[in-house]
């Protein structure tokens, strides 16, 4: 493996899956500052085959990759005369992901970044991590895998990344619990009876963060930080009592590191996803970022709060699906990602996204998953049951009165 980027001898060589979405276009944009110190294997996107061919041809990129195979002409058209490579398809983006490179980050949105950064994972690359689903989805198997291949599990939400910049692994027995902000979304002081009828561009306004339309959703219920438990309790191998979470609005402190002598660590940063970004990218090594730079005393204050059960369950049913374990996470994540799209395609009400993920739960069997064929049925099973309930005139089967 080469050196990392920032003190190289050489370029560190890198792949992006998922390099169209938000992550992976600010990865896009940290490289293209300083593109000497990187040489790009391979980029890939769902089907957004302009950006991916302009990103492909300004990074000099050695492949291009769409998932959806009707895509496929278009990306050869836009790439042509380039002499970058054109593919589509599933197994494409498989075989993008097993490349070797240094580094890749994987930055598929959903469940379907599982098979890809799975395979990043089992030939031992540094692997930025910033789709929470997948240690959701197959938390025991990926932390096992990277063991057992030597994998680096960088993480690259801003949360993770600044527990893994404060956590002492070596002091680990010191280690009393860890603590993920949350900025508590655009409903943080909304009534039920508000966010009963909000509407998908109200909760895709986030106040701090600029993200997808999915990941912007999960902040307004607040699943998002229920998926940041589950994925911290692997992560960090923690117990879930360890995991604790606290809303903080400003976002400027990211995440904190209780130890038993009342040291408590903290790293602090402007809400910008290229901090966590380049820290994982340059890893072991600090690299520029173009983030703004904070300004404590323009901030003026800090504050924090305790999360509301009552108008944001789903972190206590995240929280309940990790203490069940098995494939209750798994469930988990399914539902949410159908219940998050009904939602955005105006088939379901705002809190309607709770209430079918914790029905799902409960209709479906306790399984256990042993491999990844597992993962896959039971994350198959878990959004025909999803798809079910929301076709089943969701707001009259779940009531509105809460989950």
């Amino acid at each position: 493996m080469t050196q990392p980027a920032g003190k190289a001898t050489e370029p560190r060589s890198l792949t992006i899956l998922g390099s169209t979405g938000s992550v992976g276009s600010n990865t896009v944009d940290i490289i293209a500052r300083d593109p000497g110190s990187y040489r790009v294997e391979a980029l890939t996107a769902h089907r957004n085959v302009e950006q991916l061919a302009s990103q492909a041809k300004s990074l000099g990129a050695k492949l291009a990759v769409v998932s959806d195979d009707s895509c496929y002409q278009a990306l050869k058209d836009a790439l042509s005369g380039s002499g970058i490579e054109a593919a589509a398809g599933k197994n494409a983006v498989m075989e993008a992901a097993a490349r070797p490179t240094d580094f890749v980050m994987a930055a598929i949105v959903g469940a379907a970044g599982l098979g890809p950064t799975l395979t990043a994972v089992q030939r031992g690359a540094f692997v930025g991590f910033a789709n929470k689903e997948v240690l959701v989805c197959a938390g025991a198997l990926v932390t096992a895998e990277a063991k057992k291949h030597g994998a680096k599990l960088l993480p690259v939400d801003s949360e993770h990344n600044a527990i893994f910049q404060c956590f002492e692994f070596d002091q680990r027995a010191a280690i009393e619990k860890i603590i993920l902000t949350c900025s508590g979304g655009p409903f943080r002081e909304k009534t039920v009876a508000f966010m009963e009828t909000a509407t998908p561009a109200q909760a895709v306004a986030h106040p701090n963060w600029k993200m997808g339309a999915k990941i912007s959703v999960d902040s307004a219920t607040i699943m998002n930080k229920g998926l940041e438990v589950i994925e911290a309790f692997h992560l960090f191998d923690l117990t879930s009592e360890q995991v604790e979470v606290v809303i903080h609005p400003q976002s400027v402190i990211h995440g904190m590191v209780c130890y038993t002598d009342g040291s408590v660590l903290a790293q602090l940063g402007s809400p910008d996803m290229r901090t966590p970004i380049a820290n994982s990218l340059g890893w072991p090594n600090r690299i520029s970022a173009p983030s703004p730079k904070l300004n404590l005393a323009q901030i003026g204050k800090l504050t924090f709060e305790e999360p509301d059960p009552e108008r944001f369950p789903a972190l206590r049913i995240a929280r309940a699906a990790l203490e069940a374990g098995g494939a209750a996470p798994t469930i988990l994540n399914a539902a949410n990602e159908v219940a998050v799209a009904a939602f955005l395609a105006e088939q379901i009400g705002f809190l309607d996204i709770a209430r079918t993920v914790e029905h799902t739960i409960d209709e479906m069997p306790d399984l256990k998953i042993d491999d990844l064929d597992d993962v896959y049925e039971i994350d198959r099973e878990a959004r025909a049951v999803a798809t079910r309930l929301i076709g089943n005139a969701s707001r009259v089967v779940f009531g509105k009165t809460g989950t």
